[in-house]
């Protein structure tokens, strides 16, 4: 029996059908340190393709659809869990800088929207919705409060996610062969809000300068009138 590459979506499709699905989406949605390089939308769309009868093994939609919820938020309450017991320190622990980026971004939307609001839209940004669970539980987030608002947002990630590759698999022939463009795409709108909340942080910095160097001024003037 030949090694599965996790990473590769295709393979663990191929190799263990919906429970690959299960099993990597929980690793994905709150281990932090092995689901940080782990697929996350571009397995679950792949899984929905293969539910219309794509080119591949055959998956049936219902197993998947279950599987997908069940990783989805099971994993992120296992994050959850992981940041609360370990705290702050089990986060600084770690060495790798993109992750460390990510807890820092992660704490950043929480503080800014709020714990339901940052909750349910963390998970439709990849990386971010590996690490937000964890920083969740080491920031002391009320446990109802988080359950509630993750498995809203991991049932509406993972089942919206599946239901769009099974519809489009379903109503365009032959869409599997254009597979690799699809996840590109997928994961380019994926990225939009991380990208757009990066362009919030530098326009508000900016702006926090140019009222601080006025600031400054105002000052000059008043000390050079007097």
């Amino acid at each position: 029996m030949h090694a599965v590459n996790p990473m590769n979506s295709a393979a663990v499709l191929s190799a263990f059908g919906a429970l690959g699905v299960l099993v990597v989406i929980f690793a994905e949605s709150g281990l932090i340190v092995v689901g940080f390089f782990l697929p996350g939308d571009t397995l679950l769309f792949p899984a929905g393709l293969l539910c219309s009868g794509g080119h591949g093994p055959h998956l049936q939609l219902g197993q998947v659809l279950v599987c997908a919820a069940v990783g989805a938020v099971t994993g992120a309450q296992a994050g959850y869990e992981i940041g609360r017991r370990g705290g702050r320190a089990l986060l600084a622990r770690s060495s790798n800088r993109q992750l460390k980026r990510g807890i820092t971004r992660a704490e950043e939307v929480l503080a800014r929207y709020g714990y339901g609001k940052a909750i349910v839209l963390g998970r439709f940004v990849p990386m971010l919705r590996t690490v937000l669970n964890p920083v969740a539980g080491a920031l002391e987030v009320p446990a109802r409060t988080f359950l509630l608002w993750q498995a809203i947002g991991g049932v509406a990630w993972s089942q919206g996610l599946v239901l769009a590759g099974y519809a489009l698999g379903a109503s365009v022939p032959h869409v599997d062969h254009y597979l690799l463009p699809l996840v590109g795409l997928i994961v380019s709108v994926s990225l939009l809000p991380l990208v757009g909340e990066v362009a919030h942080g530098r326009r508000a910095r900016a702006a926090a300068r140019n009222t601080a160097a006025a600031a400054d001024a105002r000052e000059e003037r008043t000390g050079g009138r007097q």
